[in-house]
């Protein structure tokens, strides 16, 4: 029987058995599904048609949407991507962030409400996994709410031709926690598991689903996995997904919270800057989490 994904039940979190869960999903596979989110389906489906309109618009438009931060604008189709491109924000949690890229892409009213109300949604759920994933680990006094989230909304525009060859390549995401809301009509995404095998993870209507980054891997002191991850084209169709990177400390280093080093697990990684983290990433062009072994302590 082919593996699934775990499923994390928000409505049970406060339980210790789901807590548990939470953890092990975080350290034996790095994702897990999340039910009971409490974020209105109706906000979700008016999200995803807000998503397929603002890309959909003429490349001059989308061209508008300027990088806050590498990889933050908009990401036209290139020869590593062919099929994919995107729009971005940075700092989702942040009104005027919201406010300048709803009007870089000339956002209706309505497109602006919707969109303001899914970022703050999103933003707080994110929040909350972030202090659940410290809970599990004993870790009571991590504030993950200022830690900026970027936004990136991604269309995949997938031909008969395409059937079978990669929309993204395989990476880990360099931040800490990624909300996903997937498409719940056409599948591709896959992550690979800690054998080096590749998991299908099918749509599931009304879901969210999670990946931990590197930064999480830096964080929880080596415990959590910071999952590979990819999205193949399985059939000739356009496939939509909505992704949300709470990224790392606005200020300050990323480092391990002292209650998660002990003899046995003396500090495996030296404080950095997340900006000068991801900066590195893309310098080295190390997109699967090996630049993490640079700045491994001896």
């Amino acid at each position: 029987m082919e593996e699934t994904i775990p499923v994390i039940d928000l409505e049970k979190i406060s339980e210790q058995s789901e807590c548990q869960k939470l953890r092990e999903a975080c350290e034996r596979w790095g994702c897990f599904r999340i039910i009971n989110h409490s974020i209105p389906s109706t906000l979700m489906s008016d999200m995803k048609i807000v998503v397929q309109a603002l890309l959909d618009l003429p490349m001059d438009i989308k061209k508008n949407n300027k990088d806050v931060i590498a990889g933050s604008g908009y990401m036209a189709p290139s020869a590593v991507n062919p099929l994919y491109e995107a729009l971005g924000l940075y700092d989702l949690g942040s009104s005027q962030a919201v406010h300048e890229f709803c009007s870089q892409l000339n956002a209706t009213p309505h497109q602006r409400e919707i969109m303001e109300a899914y970022g703050k949604a999103i933003h707080d759920l994110a929040v909350k996994i972030g202090q659940t994933m410290a809970e599990s680990l004993g870790i009571g006094s991590a504030d993950f709410e200022d830690w900026p989230c970027q936004f990136r909304i991604n269309k995949y525009s997938f031909t008969q031709e395409s059937v079978g060859s990669p929309g993204v390549q395989l990476h880990t995401d360099s931040g800490f926690l990624t909300i996903l809301q997937d498409d719940e009509n056409v599948g591709g995404l896959e992550v690979m598991d800690s054998s080096g095998s590749f998991v299908s993870v099918p749509p599931f209507h009304g879901t969210l689903l999670a990946n931990l980054g590197d930064i999480a891997k830096v964080w929880s002191n080596g415990r959590f996995y910071n999952v590979k991850h990819r999205v193949q084209c399985k059939e000739a169709t356009t496939r939509f997904s909505i992704a949300t990177f709470m990224l790392g400390p606005r200020k300050g280093n990323v480092e391990v919270p002292t209650e998660a080093v002990d003899h046995d697990h003396p500090r495996l990684y030296k404080p950095f800057v997340y900006d000068d983290y991801r900066k590195l990433r893309v310098s080295k062009k190390m997109h699967t989490g090996e630049a993490l072994e640079l700045l491994r302590l001896a």
